[in-house]
C-alpha cells in the first residue's frame, strides 16, 4: 500500500493527492481516461474538495453500511449494543470516547471488509456519505465524534511529509488504526432516524480500483 501510494503521488493517481497549483490556477487540468484524481487544500485536512474522475476509472460503489451489533452484555441499550467490543473490550468507553465515535470506527470497520470482499482498501475510497442520527437524549448528532472515528481510518498522514499524525480517540492522542492518506470527497449530515434500531451512523462510499 505504501508503494502504491508513492507512485500515487508520483503520477496523480489514486489516493488522495494535491493537483499541481498551476493546473489549477490554469484552470485547464483534467483527468486522464484513467485518474482519479482528489483535489485537496493544505497538509492535513480531512477531506478533499473535491475529485476528478476519468472516463475509463473502474470504480465501486458500497451500500450505506451501519455498525455490527457486536456487543452482546446482557442489558446494553440499542445503542450501545454496536459498541465494538473487539476494539472496546465488555463495551468500556475510555475518557472522552462517546457512542457515535464508537459506533463510528465499527461501521467504517465494516466498510473495510467490504471493501476488501471487492479487491480494495481504505485507500483506494474517492467519496464518501455520511448519515448521523442523535443520541438518545441528545439534541443533536456528534460530528466531533464522528470525525475522530473517521480520522482513525483516513486522513491521517501529512501529505507533504508522508508522516503519521496522531489521532484522538476520545480525549487521548495517539496513532491512526489504519494509517491512511486519502481524502475522499464527503458529505455529513444528520438524520431524524436511521434504518435499525440503535443506530447512530452509517455510511456509503465510493472506491477507484487501482490502475
Amino acid at each position: 500500500m505504501k508503494t502504491r501510494y508513492k507512485i500515487a503521488i508520483a503520477v496523480a493517481l489514486t489516493a488522495a493527492i494535491a493537483v499541481p497549483s498551476t493546473a489549477v490556477a490554469a484552470d485547464v487540468f483534467r483527468p486522464k481516461p484513467t485518474e482519479a484524481v482528489p483535489f485537496v487544500t493544505g497538509d492535513t485536512p480531512s477531506i478533499a474538495d473535491g475529485v476528478a474522475i476519468g472516463k475509463n476509472v473502474s470504480w465501486y460503489k458500497s451500500s450505506g453500511l451501519g455498525p455490527s451489533a457486536l456487543n452482546t452484555t446482557p442489558g446494553v441499550s440499542a445503542e450501545a449494543r454496536y459498541i465494538p467490543t473487539d476494539v472496546f473490550p465488555g463495551g468500556a468507553l475510555p475518557a472522552g470516547v462517546t457512542i457515535t465515535e464508537a459506533q463510528s470506527i465499527n461501521a467504517l470497520m465494516r466498510i473495510g471488509e467490504n471493501l476488501a470482499k471487492a479487491g480494495l482498501s481504505y485507500e483506494d475510497v474517492t467519496s464518501m456519505r455520511v448519515f448521523l442520527q442523535n443520541p438518545a437524549g441528545e439534541q443533536a448528532a456528534d460530528f466531533a465524534g464522528w470525525n475522530r472515528g473517521y480520522r482513525q481510518f483516513f486522513a491521517n498522514t501529512n501529505l507533504a511529509t508522508g508522516a503519521t499524525m496522531q489521532v484522538q480517540l476520545g480525549s487521548v492522542a495517539g496513532a491512526p488504526k489504519v494509517v491512511n492518506p486519502a481524502r475522499p470527497s464527503r458529505f455529513t449530515i444528520e438524520v431524524e432516524n436511521l434504518p435499525v434500531n440503535g443506530w447512530l451512523v452509517e455510511v456509503e462510499v465510493d472506491a477507484v480500483y487501482p490502475e
